[in-house]
């Protein structure tokens, strides 16, 4: 069994980093169309679950919209944490008796499920998978097996230290490049990337209508 956890705070308070470029509604319509288009190519990637984990009640909805099944048994205050929710999950997933589990942001618009294959394929016993952010800095994907082969914790520079807490653990990391998967939104520069990158996806419409607004669209240039 190949699972993926999506581990999504709220809409309401995401994003932000963007809080100088967007309004609140903005950023909820951002946050919100940018995890529709994770939540379809995960499904269109055909894995035998996709977890939500989150205690919002918009996010469940729209991950149950998408066939996806909510996590919600943590607390507000493991919630917080994109570090605890994903640990959440990959002791569900061992619980559960999966054989691979994989975990990606809700803000990476631009995965496919090509993607999505390609990392649950690059992993092996011994042999975590993780996907590097754009920056490099960041980890924007993870493919382990069994789900509780090692710790993860998130926060840049989460990346490398993925790679040398593997190797402490004596295991061989792979490194799997995936650009959709790459872009994350945080910054006004990442979204103006969306626009040009983000071909047919929900998330890419929003920020083209957002452009032809020339006082928003100048918010969006990054200085």
């Amino acid at each position: 069994m190949i699972v993926c956890a999506v581990p999504v705070k709220d809409l309401v308070n995401a994003k932000q980093r963007l809080v100088p470029a967007l309004e609140p509604t903005e950023r909820r319509e951002l946050a919100r169309a940018m995890l529709s288009d994770v939540l379809a190519a995960l499904r269109a990637a055909r894995l035998d679950g996709v977890w939500v984990v989150t205690r919002d009640p918009e996010v469940v909805g729209l991950a149950a919209a998408f066939g996806a099944e909510p996590l919600a048994s943590l607390g507000p205050v493991e919630n917080s944490s994109h570090t605890s929710a994903v640990a959440f999950a990959q002791a569900e997933a061992a619980r559960r008796g999966a054989r691979v589990f994989l975990t990606v942001p809700g803000d990476v618009p631009c995965v496919s499920a090509d993607e999505i294959r390609a990392l649950a394929a690059a992993v092996a016993d011994g042999a975590p998978a993780f996907a590097p952010s754009r920056s490099g800095f960041g980890t924007n994907g993870v493919a382990l097996t069994p789900p509780d082969t090692m710790p993860l914790k998130f926060g840049e520079p989460s990346f490398q230290n993925h790679l040398a807490a593997a190797r402490a653990l004596g295991l061989e990391p792979r490194v799997t490049v995936l650009p959709g998967l790459a872009l994350d939104v945080d910054a006004p520069e990442d979204v103006a990337a969306l626009a040009t990158a983000g071909g047919t996806t929900e998330s890419a419409r929003v920020v083209r209508a957002w452009a032809s607004v020339g006082a928003r669209s100048a918010r969006l240039r990054p200085p």
